[in-house]
């Protein structure tokens, strides 16, 4: 299953560096959202080395679908936009 990542979750004047907003492609509502809790998230680094950084989804973000993952260690801007993939 493949998602984007939209966001660094966080208030106003501190963004979480290990946890991600995701959107997931088909799921568009809270309840579909509920069944991917506890799933495995991978993003793998662009470039020679294709680094993989693993996460969890831990939970649903609002009401239209989108999921927040947490991840072993910071990701970096550059993963704004980007896909993972979850198992």
């Amino acid at each position: 299953m493949k998602a984007r990542i939209t966001n660094f979750r966080g208030s106003r004047r501190i963004k979480t560096g290990n946890q991600m907003i995701l959107e997931i492609e088909g799921i568009d509502s809270k309840e579909k959202a509920e069944k991917i809790i506890g799933k495995t998230v991978s993003w793998t680094a662009p470039g020679k080395k294709k680094t993989t950084i693993k996460g969890k989804v831990s939970a649903v973000h609002g009401n239209s679908g989108a999921v927040r993952a947490v991840f072993e260690k910071g990701l970096p801007g550059q993963a704004i936009g980007q896909e993972v993939k979850i198992e």
